[in-house]
C-alpha cells in the first residue's frame, strides 16, 4: 500500500507539520508483526487486475467502479474481494461484484448530508472510517482532501481495494487512530466522528481532539449512540450493551450537547435521531458473522439481548470556537 501521492497535498493543506512522524506511524500501523493476517490482505490486493474503470461514481449511494471487464477478470476482482471479509461499510459495486456491506451506509449520508455545511474544496478529517465508504461520499460531494483514519489494517486494506481502481489521489485512509494526530494541529474544515464516541473511555478527551483538529469555525459532525433522557442522563452498561464489550458511556441527546458546549464547542444542535433497525445493519453474504438481529430481544427488539434501550443514533452538529 503505496501513501505518497496522497501524503504530497498535505502541505498544500497545512498538513506539513503532521510529514515529520506520518510515515513511521503508517509503518507501525502495518507491522505485520503486530498483524499476522496483513500479508494475506495484501496479497489479496495483488491479485486485483489492472483495468481501468469507464465509470467512477463516488456520489451515488452505492459508491461504484465499472467498466469492460474479462470473465477471469471478474472473477479475480471476486476472489480478492472475498478474501477481505468482513465488509461493514457500504455498498460498493465494483465492476460486476457488489458488496453487500453489513451497514447500509448510505442511509447515514442521506440523514446527514442534507444538514451539513458544504464539503467543495474543504479539508476533511474521517475518524475510525472504516472501509473509507463516508469517505469516498465526502470526495463526491467536493472535498478538496479527505484524511480517514482508521487502526484497523482490514478496513484500511478494503479501501485501497477501491483506490486501486479508483486512483483518486485526494483521498486516504492511514493505518492511525485519532490519538497519533499532532496536537492542536487547528486546520481542519470538517471533521467526522461518527460510531467513535460510545467506545470512548473518557467521552470528553476525544471531544477535545476533535475540537483541536479543527480550525476557528470549523464544523465538527457527531454521529453516536444515544438514548431518550433528559439532560445529565446517560447509560453506563454494567457488562456488554448489544453484545458489545467495549461501550462505556451512551449519553442522551441533551447530555451530548451538554458535553459539546462545555468543551467550547458553538452553534450545537441536533439534526437528526434514528434508531437502528435489522434493515440498516444486518449478516450478508460479505459480512457472514452475527449482526444487529442476534443483538437485540428476540421477544422485543426495543431492547438489547441484555435488557438495555435499543440501538438509537443521534447526529450532531457544532461549531469549533
Amino acid at each position: 500500500m503505496d501513501f505518497s501521492a496522497f501524503l504530497k497535498h498535505f502541505e498544500d493543506f497545512g498538513l506539513a507539520p503532521w510529514l515529520d512522524t506520518i510515515e513511521s506511524q503508517i509503518a507501525e500501523g502495518l507491522n505485520p508483526e503486530r498483524y499476522g493476517d496483513l500479508p494475506r490482505w495484501q496479497a489479496a490486493l495483488s491479485q486485483l487486475p489492472a483495468l481501468r474503470p469507464e465509470l467512477i461514481a463516488l456520489a451515488s449511494d452505492t459508491v461504484t467502479v465499472t467498466g469492460p471487464a474479462s470473465e477471469q477478470q471478474q472473477q479475480s476482482i471476486e476472489s480478492a474481494l472475498r478474501q477481505l471479509h468482513p465488509w461493514r461499510k457500504g455498498p460498493f459495486q465494483v465492476f460486476n461484484t457488489f458488496i453487500d456491506t453489513e451497514w447500509r451506509s448510505d442511509w447515514k449520508w442521506q440523514r446527514l448530508q442534507p444538514h451539513i455545511a458544504t464539503l467543495k474544496d474543504r479539508l476533511v478529517l474521517d475518524v475510525g472510517c472504516g472501509s473509507g465508504y463516508h469517505c469516498w461520499r465526502m470526495r463526491g460531494e467536493g472535498a478538496g482532501l479527505v484524511v480517514g483514519i482508521e487502526p484497523t489494517p482490514l478496513f484500511v486494506t478494503q479501501f485501497h481495494a477501491l483506490q486501486h481502481f479508483i486512483r483518486d489521489q485526494r483521498v486516504g485512509v492511514l493505518p492511525l487512530g485519532i490519538e497519533q494526530l499532532p496536537d492542536k494541529l487547528r486546520c481542519f474544515d470538517t471533521v467526522f466522528s461518527m460510531g467513535i464516541l460510545y467506545h470512548r473511555r473518557s467521552p470528553f478527551d476525544h471531544l477535545l481532539q476533535l475540537r483541536d483538529a479543527l480550525r476557528s469555525g470549523g464544523e465538527l459532525v457527531l454521529e453516536t449512540l444515544v438514548i431518550e433522557g433528559a439532560e445529565g442522563e446517560a447509560l453506563v452498561p454494567s457488562g456488554r450493551y448489544s453484545k458489545m464489550g467495549n461501550v462505556w458511556f451512551i449519553p442522551s441527546c441533551d447530555t451530548l450537547a451538554l458535553w459539546l458546549k462545555k468543551v467550547g464547542f458553538k452553534q450545537v444542535r441536533i439534526v437528526d435521531v434514528t434508531p437502528t433497525t435489522t434493515d440498516e445493519q444486518r449478516r450478508t453474504d460479505w459480512m457472514q458473522f452475527h449482526s444487529l438481529a442476534e443483538f437485540l430481544d428476540p421477544n422485543d427488539h426495543s431492547k438489547t439481548v441484555e435488557g438495555y434501550p435499543a440501538p438509537r443514533r443521534a447526529i450532531l452538529l457544532a461549531e469549533a470556537p
